[in-house]
């Protein structure tokens, strides 16, 4: 299929690793240019760097925390006079810790209001101006398949990712004049360091080992597997297509078949 997507820009959050990483080389197997951030300057780069050789696509980079407003809309301003254009934003942040509500503190609901849904309205309202100015963007927010379905060791996710839900919802009835179509990504577990924290914790919880708890794990997951980085991200370039442009204010969960409602 023809994306489209060739010669655009796409930022991509959190670009360092995991999904973010894989998101990044995506894009940029796409054609695609890349404003790449993450907290980590050095692991950052090295994307950069790799997506430059292998795909011969231009990089820009910054290293800062996504819950620092000033510093996201910085860059994108920066991104912006450095391509010109931004088509694509994948918002991204690492997730809250898993832990039971009550061990949960104030200062970690403040920490994930800030990290999971305020910075995605930072990068909104820092991209939108743009894509309004070429009548054409796509935004898409990586949230967790937590959004339709809760995970027990994930109350803090289950609930900020819940208000991203209604902020896409929101923004894709206010922006779809504009061609402009805003969509959620709810990976399942997915292999990633935060998928093997979680099974650390269901394994010490249940006194087995972890490689027993992550057959378990995967024994819930229909296709027996958790998802690989490479697969959620083909969902956020196909949402950031142009084919893709009649879809807009959904959720489109990778997770193996996991969410159980209709």
């Amino acid at each position: 299929m023809e994306t489209g997507l060739k010669n655009r820009v796409a930022v991509v959050a959190a670009s360092s690793q995991g999904i973010g990483k894989a998101t990044a080389l995506a894009f940029a197997d796409e054609g695609a240019h890349l404003a790449l951030c993450a907290r980590q300057q050095g692991p950052l780069e090295a994307v950069a760097r790799e997506a430059s050789e292998r795909f011969r696509v231009q990089t820009f980079t910054g290293a800062f925390d996504v819950s620092d407003d000033s510093a996201v809309r910085g860059f994108v301003q920066a991104a912006h006079e450095k391509f010109g254009r931004i088509d694509v934003c994948v918002t991204n942040a690492g997730g809250p810790p898993a832990k039971p509500f009550l061990s949960t503190t104030m200062e970690e609901w403040e920490r994930a209001w800030q990290l999971n849904l305020r910075s995605i309205v930072s990068f909104a309202q820092a991209v939108l101006p743009y894509m309004q100015q070429q009548k054409w963007g796509r935004i898409v927010t990586l949230t967790s398949y937590t959004v339709k379905q809760p995970v027990p060791e994930l109350v803090l996710s289950n609930s900020i990712r819940a208000g991203v839900m209604g902020l896409v919802r929101s923004l894709a009835g206010q922006f779809g004049p504009d061609g402009i179509t805003v969509n959620n990504v709810g990976p399942g577990f997915t292999s990633t360091g935060r998928a093997m924290e979680i099974i650390e914790k269901r394994a010490a919880a249940k006194g087995v080992s972890v490689e027993q708890a992550e057959h378990d794990l995967n024994q819930d997951i229909p296709i027996r597997r958790m998802a690989t980085p490479e697969e959620v991200a083909a969902a956020i370039v196909w949402l950031s297509s142009v084919p893709a442009a009649s879809i807009t204010g959904q959720t489109l969960l990778v997770d193996g078949g996991s969410y159980r409602g209709l």
